[in-house]
């Protein structure tokens, strides 16, 4: 059930119905061949080792926002290769509630620290960094269990 909140219009003194909802936002797992997954380190609060990714913006579609939050973050131009999952838990976010689609790309370039992000590296399984932050942790096992899946095909 939507959390609906009672305000006053400045303008013309009506009760309004303000609905507070999830915040849709874009993961994105991006795959530089045969070195591993590129993360960040935030810059922000939280700060610590997370997949790039950000708020969809009003008039965008997943795909675009994702591929904008990768090249804002991380300087690279991706390809996208398919959605992995879609992440709600209420809690994953502790700033607020919000709704990733996480997608899995291709990346093309060198990867640059950009935005909102202060640092960046290349991680495999074996090497990821800590704290990641947010359930990222989690969205990574799933990553890595679908790609252990996808290779014994």
């Amino acid at each position: 059930m939507s959390k609906k909140i009672k305000k006053i219009c400045p303008n013309c003194g009506n009760e309004l119905d303000i609905y507070h909802n999830p915040t849709p936002a874009v993961d994105i797992i991006i795959e530089i061949e045969e070195r591993g997954i590129v993360l960040i380190m935030r810059k922000n609060e939280p700060v610590g080792w997370a997949i790039p990714g950000g708020f969809v913006d009003y008039g965008e579609s997943l795909e675009d926002a994702a591929v904008r939050e990768a090249k804002e973050e991380t300087s690279l131009d991706v390809t996208l290769t398919g959605q992995l999952h879609t992440y709600s838990r209420p809690d994953r976010d502790p700033r607020r509630h919000t709704i990733s689609t996480v997608f899995t790309a291709e990346g093309s370039g060198t990867p640059r620290a950009a935005d909102d992000a202060a640092d960046i590296g290349i991680f495999t399984e074996d090497t990821l960094p800590t704290p990641i932050m947010f359930d990222h942790r989690e969205i990574l096992s799933d990553y890595f269990l679908m790609a252990k899946i996808q290779k014994q095909k």
